[in-house]
Formats: structure tokens, sequence, C-alpha cells
């Protein structure tokens, strides 16, 4: 994702899978306090992958836009002050 910033997803909710629209990401696992090392994952030429943290399964769906989630709400937006 040259020239754009990665999104972050996080899974409070304890999913089992995400689909995101995006095949470079970061993974955040839980918000903070609850979060993992942010991770950045790249999905390549596959369509899923599992986060070596918190084992949620990422699933790409092309028909979402980089920061809109299945289920929604599991983008991680950074609150610092």
């Amino acid at each position: 994702m040259a020239g754009g910033s990665i999104p972050h997803f996080q899974n409070d909710q304890g999913h089992a899978a995400i689909e995101i629209g995006v095949k470079e990401f970061m993974c955040v696992g839980a918000n903070p306090p609850f979060d993992h090392p942010h991770v950045f994952l790249d999905l390549g030429a596959d369509n899923e992958k599992v986060c070596p943290y918190c084992s949620t399964l990422y699933r790409y769906n092309a028909h979402l836009g980089p920061t809109e989630t299945l289920p929604p709400n599991c983008v991680y937006t950074d609150r610092a002050a």
C-alpha cells in the first residue's frame, strides 16, 4: 500500500474470522490494554491469513473498502492523547 497508511484491525469481540478489504494490514489483537504487539500481515496471493498472536482469521473481501470489516467495527483507531 505504497503512498497510504496501513489499516489496523482489532478483535475485541473474539470473532473467529474477520473479512477485510485490504491485503496488507496490521493486527493489534484487542484494544489496549489487551492488545498484542502490532503485527504487519501481508496476504500476498492468498485470500486468508491467521494472526500469529491472537489466531484471528483474516479473510480478504474485494467488495469491502480499506476501513470496512465484516463483522463491522473491527477497525482499530489510535486514541492517543
